[in-house]
């Protein structure tokens, strides 16, 4: 099931707004948010158009959060944070996604819950497509 009008689910210009795609993973997709702040900052998105964690399977949700697990030991291999954070909204864009927040001791917002998108640090392309491939490096390690 997909939404025409959701990032998620239809890639192109509505996602570029807030990221770009990595690849693929079992039942989700692994994006790069745009917005650079926390460095290494992902989402994990499921892969079908649904709200809620509850209106998928048990099998499904647990291939979900194993998707989620995966993007975390990368994020932690490839940034090495202090700490991640996971943020699971959904208010206005009802797509189950998962939000990755690197946090760095010292750094902004360590201490306290992160900031959905402070607008503050975005990337060159080149910067972009080079954490990419690192992302895409480490995936095959873990």
């Amino acid at each position: 099931m997909k939404d025409c009008n959701c990032g998620y689910c239809v890639g192109g210009e509505p996602l570029a707004k807030f990221g770009i795609k990595i690849c693929d993973l079992n039942v989700s997709q692994l994006i790069l948010f745009k917005e650079q702040s926390k460095r290494g900052r992902c989402i994990v998105a499921y892969k079908d158009h649904v709200s809620e964690i509850v209106n998928i399977s048990d099998e499904e949700r647990n291939a979900f959060f194993a998707d989620v697990n995966r993007a975390a030991k990368v994020i932690h291999k490839v940034f090495a944070p202090d700490k991640l954070n996971y943020g699971m909204y959904g208010d206005t864009g009802c797509h189950l996604h998962v939000h990755l927040c690197p946090k760095y001791k010292g750094g902004d917002e360590w201490g306290g819950t992160f900031t959905m998108n402070p607008q503050k640090t975005y990337l060159s392309d080149e910067e972009y497509a080079e954490m990419i491939e690192k992302i895409k490096a480490a995936l095959n390690e873990v």
